[in-house]
């Protein structure tokens, strides 16, 4: 016999739970606000995704997979790691500020902050965040294979640094700050990409 067909648009559901979670945060974010959010009881929640961080990786991961994608694509498609760095800041502020979802990256703002219980969540997206790292660092070593950047330029420096001034774009939407005034600040931010390229007189 087959099963019972769920009676509710899955796709949708996780759609509302991301949006709870970037919103509120992982430990932020309780049974009760889902079951709001996704218009759906506990009961089908858990048989759907197992439980509260099932949803909240599930909820990560379509976010990675769309919005939160932005720094990927930048880095990916950019003939020069310059104009890389600049579409992410650029696309970033333009996400972070967007009106129709929460204000932000959802990855650097949910993470837990006290609960010993939710330490596999934080640590997980600790991961998540060392992982956006590693492929700035990347787009910048190979800008310094190809000749973009002086060979004796430091690129883990201009990734700790790149990746520092994107996740604080983050904090600065959710703390209010205008998209004029963020995009204003990746202007100086990229002085530091132009000094690694300036040749010795």
């Amino acid at each position: 016999m087959a099963g019972r067909p769920r009676e509710f648009d899955r796709e949708q559901a996780l759609r509302r739970a991301r949006d709870a979670f970037w919103e509120r945060g992982y430990e932020g974010t309780s049974m009760a606000d889902l079951i709001a959010a996704m218009s759906i009881s506990s009961a089908s929640i858990y048989a759907a995704f197992g439980s509260k961080e099932g949803l909240f990786r599930e909820a990560v991961a379509d976010y990675d997979a769309s919005d939160g994608g932005f720094a990927a694509r930048a880095l990916e498609e950019e003939p020069t790691a310059r104009s890389a760095l600049r579409r992410m800041l650029v696309d970033a502020v333009a996400l972070f500020t967007r009106p129709d979802t929460p204000h932000g990256c959802m990855v650097v703002l949910s993470a837990p902050r006290s609960a010993k219980e939710n330490e596999g969540v934080s640590e997980w997206l600790s991961a998540h965040r060392h992982g956006r790292h590693a492929t700035i660092l990347a787009r910048i070593r190979q800008a310094r294979d190809d000749g973009e950047i002086r060979p004796e330029a430091d690129p883990v420096v201009l990734a700790d640094f790149y990746t520092t001034f994107l996740q604080g774009l983050s904090v600065q939407a959710r703390d209010g700050y205008s998209p004029e005034r963020m995009l204003a600040s990746i202007d100086s931010a990229m002085l530091v990409f132009d000094a690694a390229t300036a040749r010795a007189s």
